[in-house]
């Protein structure tokens, strides 16, 4: 892998210097809204190989909302007034306010749930308007299957509570498919809602007080943030929980299930090229994860009292001793 990025590296040099030969080179301005810094410089590892340097032939103006709904408007405007010819949106929330506030401006959403219930993109096959990008969640059944994995490891569970943040537009599609999920499955769900820190343990202790026998905390960047919050309380209340984002598990939550977020990053950059080059947006499909990752915790499982199934660690992509 190391050895592919090197290349990939020496490549981009190579172009970037006979476009130079030929001439002074364009310097083309991205904003990306997304959540933290940390894998954010994915995407410029691939634009990297298709030939764009940051400080050569590349601005990049980023800013980061730390799962604050309420800062995003004001890091938007920040971003439109920097005057980028593409802006990249990490997250639902982040792509909903672009798309309100700059729908001039072509944006490349990525890791968005179901960009066609919360209205970015008319469908995935012919996006339409100037917004295309890659969702993270699949509209058939995919909170299904998490709940099918927790159900595997917590047979005994007769009520799960799912953790939802009421200001997350991508969520409320989710919940009328809730019910039917829980008949197919034998349990009853139920919803517990947290919509800033300070709301995360009322809800555990609403989901433990009203029997719960496990949790699952639906994607979503407030929960993302305070990660270490939330994996805490799971622990404090007995609560076996799955999560989206692996980092959560890493952080001795007990099993995650989702695509490779961080991989969609280095993809977006394809499509950013695409749209530099003069492609529209709206004629992009929007991509869909074609692969997602089951990881599980052992030692968050031994301290649960809990025995994974040998069929679940089967199909786990990691799992953590």
């Amino acid at each position: 892998m190391r050895r592919h990025r090197a290349l990939a590296v020496i490549a981009a040099s190579l172009i970037l210097f006979v476009t130079q030969a030929g001439g002074q080179q364009p310097v083309h301005r991205i904003g990306v809204l997304s959540v933290t810094e940390s894998p954010e410089r994915m995407l410029e590892e691939g634009l990297r190989e298709r030939g764009y340097v940051v400080g050569l032939n590349l601005q990049i103006e980023y800013r980061f909302s730390q799962g604050r709904t309420e800062q995003i408007p004001a890091l938007v405007a920040e971003l439109v007034a920097f005057g980028p010819e593409v802006i990249v949106a990490v997250t639902t929330p982040n792509a909903v306010a672009v798309h309100a506030a700059a729908p001039n401006i072509p944006l490349v959403f990525v890791n968005v749930g179901d960009p066609v219930a919360v209205g970015l993109v008319e469908n995935l096959a012919h996006p339409g308007g100037n917004v295309t990008g890659f969702a993270t969640l699949v509209p058939e059944g995919f909170v299904g299957k998490q709940l099918q994995f927790l159900k595997a490891i917590v047979p005994q569970a007769s009520r799960i509570a799912v953790v939802v943040n009421p200001t997350n537009p991508v969520h409320r599609p989710e919940l009328p498919r809730l019910p039917e999920i829980g008949r197919l499955l034998g349990v009853e769900l139920f919803v517990v809602e947290a919509g800033n820190p300070d709301q995360f343990e009322k809800a555990f202790e609403t989901a433990h007080t009203q029997g719960a026998g496990a949790i699952n905390v639906l994607g979503d960047p407030l929960f993302f943030v305070h990660r270490a919050k939330v994996v805490g309380l799971a622990a404090r209340y007995r609560l076996p929980a799955i999560y989206l984002n692996p980092l959560f598990v890493q952080d001795g939550g007990l099993m995650s299930y989702g695509p490779n977020a961080v991989g969609l990053l280095r993809r977006a950059g394809t499509y950013v090229d695409k749209i530099l080059k003069g492609e529209k947006a709206g004629d992009l499909p929007v991509q869909q994860p074609t692969r997602f990752d089951l990881i599980v915790n052992l030692k968050t499982a031994e301290a649960l009292g809990i025995t994974i199934p040998p069929s679940i660690l089967a199909q786990a992509e990691e799992v953590i001793e």
